[in-house]
């Protein structure tokens, strides 16, 4: 997949993406790794694109997610074999469109997309958050696991209610 930005940023202030299997080696590389953010797409999504176009392109969204994730792109529908923890996941033709093994573990086998995945700097699933969300409400969803509140308060008492 490599790496690409996202829609209308200059390169310095972008979210730089990354497939699975880079993310994976960065969090087992570094010295003080990140924690994992996957964005589990489909190409037809509308949704979708809009998040890449309105949020993620978004100058404090892309900031914040450089300094505390290592960021992902999933097609969910993806056709490549994923290698990863001695387990190959593949693309399974399911009725019209089929879905990819990692995709349907990272989701929970609640495939909706766009569908946010959080995960700690061990890959330890935190949440998939599914849904399109604009900058302002996804930031507070990132802050909430990338600032490690998530350990301390529960969503409901963080979120204060607001839809």
């Amino acid at each position: 997949m490599g790496i690409f930005m996202a829609f209308g940023q200059e390169e310095g202030q972008a979210v730089t993406w990354l497939s699975w299997e880079e993310a994976i080696e960065k969090v087992q590389n570094d010295d003080t790794p990140k924690k994992i953010f996957v964005d589990v797409y489909t190409d037809w999504c509308g949704w979708c694109k809009k998040m890449d176009k309105n949020t993620f392109a978004n100058p404090q969204v892309a900031a914040y997610m450089r300094n505390k994730f290592y960021m992902v792109k999933l097609d969910g529908e993806g056709k490549e074999n994923i290698e990863y923890n001695g387990r190959t996941f593949k693309y399974v033709p399911a009725g019209r469109r089929g879905y990819h093994e990692l995709a349907a573990a990272l989701l929970q086998n609640r495939f909706s997309y766009p569908t946010g995945v959080f995960l700690n700097e061990k890959q330890q699933l935190l949440s998939p958050v599914p849904g399109y969300h604009g900058p302002d409400k996804f930031l507070r969803v990132a802050k909430y696991f990338g600032d490690n509140i998530y350990e301390t308060t529960p969503w409901e008492e963080y979120d204060g209610g607001s839809k």
